[in-house]
């Protein structure tokens, strides 16, 4: 074999292996090294992630959960918007390191990205207009319904109701808004997701959650395929802040008694020996 064709070969080798899953695996060493941590929230989606109106600034119980992540890891914080339809590929295309918004951990989309443990159970139900004549995805057949573009709510209310008409939009208030404007007679996505639309509308009394759980949806931070380091960092973390007692009282600044979000804390995460 010529040295030519040895070089070739070895190029080929090269090109193969920088190609398989996990070659390109050292996201925590790059975080640290850049001494930043870019985290995808939502920020239209009170009080999960939203820009304040005063400050202008995101806001919510993801970013400060965010900017606790960043803390155990030693490295400033910067948050990027992403939407249900961009998160993966924004993380896909390393725009971001990380995703704390609102995504449900599918067995599907671990073809394409890693999750951390459970950080938020939730499940999906409908927000509709108050004595308006649905009360559950049975009253929903042949009428149109809200949702978000690449969210797992479009699917799971079509297999609950196929009778139905799925009508997708950007984010959650949009769909909130078609609602209002009569153009789809529900909104569908988490509770607690409708529990922050309902209850961030001037006229929250006129808007009702309804219905039995279409859908089980915990929420897992998305990560890139194949990093067990800062997966294992990510899970560290979100354990040790239970353990602290610093996860309930994040919590309890965003979902407590003393809040219009409130939905009292009645799971318990999970902690490895």
């Amino acid at each position: 074999m010529t040295k030519m064709w040895k070089a070739a070969l070895l190029m080929v080798v090269v090109t193969m292996f920088l190609g398989l899953p996990g070659a390109n695996a050292g996201k925590l060493e790059d975080i640290k090294a850049r001494g930043t941590l870019v985290a995808g929230v939502k920020d239209s989606q009170p009080p999960f992630g939203y820009v304040d109106e005063e400050t202008k600034q995101l806001v919510g119980f993801e970013p400060e959960l965010c900017a606790a992540l960043a803390a155990k890891l030693g490295v400033k914080l910067e948050l990027k918007p992403v939407t249900s339809a961009t998160r993966i590929p924004m993380l896909e295309q390393g725009a971001i390191d990380l995703i704390v918004a609102t995504m449900t951990h599918k067995i599907e989309r671990e073809e394409k990205i890693d999750f951390s443990i459970t950080y938020f159970p939730a499940a999906q139900k409908l927000l509709v207009k108050k004595d308006g004549g649905i009360k559950s995805v049975a009253d929903l057949a042949g009428k149109k319904v809200g949702s978000a573009k690449g969210s797992t709510s479009e699917q799971n209310v079509k297999k609950a109701q196929p009778a139905c008409e799925v009508i997708s939009f950007e984010t959650y208030p949009e769909a909130f808004l078609a609602m209002k404007q009569g153009k789809v007679a529900a909104v569908t996505t988490d509770a607690p997701i409708l529990l922050g639309i309902r209850n961030s509308d001037d006229n929250p009394e006129n808007w009702a959650i309804v219905g039995e759980d279409i859908a089980a949806e915990p929420y897992g931070i998305g990560l890139p395929e194949n990093d067990s380091d800062l997966r294992d960092a990510v899970n560290i973390a979100l354990m040790e802040m239970w353990k602290s007692g610093d996860y309930q009282k994040l919590y309890d600044k965003w979902f407590g008694e003393k809040t219009k979000f409130y939905i009292p804390l009645k799971w318990t995460m999970e902690i490895w020996p």
